[in-house]
């Protein structure tokens, strides 16, 4: 039976635990509202510059001048998954979820008889698969902006995977991240980058018709021109846009999970504190019924 110097120093460390739990609600509070109107106002543009460079494919997608990110390598035998999660914990399962979809998509991957190569953005997220699938990873990304991800560190990571395919590294690449809906709900997205793909028909979504209303445009310089420009500027777009979804989503889940905390360490601070209050009326009552039964003994 623990002993009242026990109880109290424990519930002395529920009450500290519980006030750093507090103060990271609140900062994850204050970085969430932040960090959603990022997310939230980045995606029509991505969603727009989606939609155009989809309208170009459509005119090119069979022809053989294609730009190589649009038609892909011609086989569907390496693919890159960039795996976008945090560089700091306590976010609840937001990391986890992550890994463990990439886990799965990874066995899915082999048992069809393909290679796997992972392109890891965030430390948790290598942490995590680095004892399972350390071979696997081929580069990471761990030193993003402090006060958020920038335009600049999204298009570098673009660079470095348009290079990667560029030089024959693989032949699919998907990026995965968790998409803010919500502060309770966070989802788990893969997006195909290369070759090019529409996310809502990767999705089950029909994609959203282009409406052209008869006319036939005539395109300075060729569409493959245009394309080539587009493409890889496209894949910054959508890797600046995952990052700013997986931001926001982070201190969403950071948020839920250090009030979850909260309210746990509160539950357990007054289960100790009956508990103390139990043992210590305990003790005072042993300790009179020895006085008592010592005056009568005299």
């Amino acid at each position: 039976m623990a002993t009242l110097k026990d109880l109290r120093t424990r519930i002395n460390s529920v009450t500290q635990t519980q006030k750093i739990t507090s103060a990271m609600k609140l900062v994850a509070a204050s970085k969430l509202r932040r960090a959603q109107e990022a997310a939230e106002s980045a995606r029509p543009y991505a969603q727009r510059m989606e939609r155009m460079v989809g309208s170009l494919a459509e005119l090119m997608h069979e022809r053989d001048d294609a730009p190589a990110m649009l038609r892909g390598s011609g086989a569907d035998n390496t693919h890159l998954i960039v795996v976008v999660t945090s560089n700091r914990g306590l976010c609840g399962g937001f990391n986890s979820s992550i890994s463990r979809a990439v886990r799965l998509r990874i066995m899915e991957l082999r048992n069809g008889g393909k290679t796997v190569k992972l392109f890891c953005v965030g430390r948790k997220g290598r942490e995590q698969l680095q004892r399972e699938f350390g071979s696997l990873i081929i580069d990471s990304a761990d030193e993003l902006g402090k006060r958020g991800p920038g335009y600049d560190d999204a298009d570098a990571i673009g660079q470095k995977i348009t290079e990667l395919f560029e030089a024959g590294e693989f032949d699919v690449c998907t990026i995965v991240y968790n998409h803010f809906k919500s502060v309770m709900t966070q989802i788990v997205t893969f997006q195909q980058v290369i070759p090019f793909a529409d996310s809502a028909a990767a999705d089950g979504e029909e994609a959203e018709p282009v409406d052209r209303g008869g006319a036939i445009y005539e395109f300075e310089p060729e569409e493959a021109e245009i394309l080539e420009q587009l493409l890889p500027y496209n894949l910054s777009i959508q890797m600046f846009r995952s990052l700013l979804e997986s931001a926001a989503s982070e201190q969403g889940a950071r948020m839920t999970a250090m009030d979850s905390a909260t309210r746990n360490a509160g539950e357990m601070i007054d289960k100790l504190t009956l508990n103390y209050n139990r043992t210590r009326q305990a003790k005072i009552t042993g300790e009179l019924i020895e006085i008592i039964s010592g005056a009568e003994a005299l």
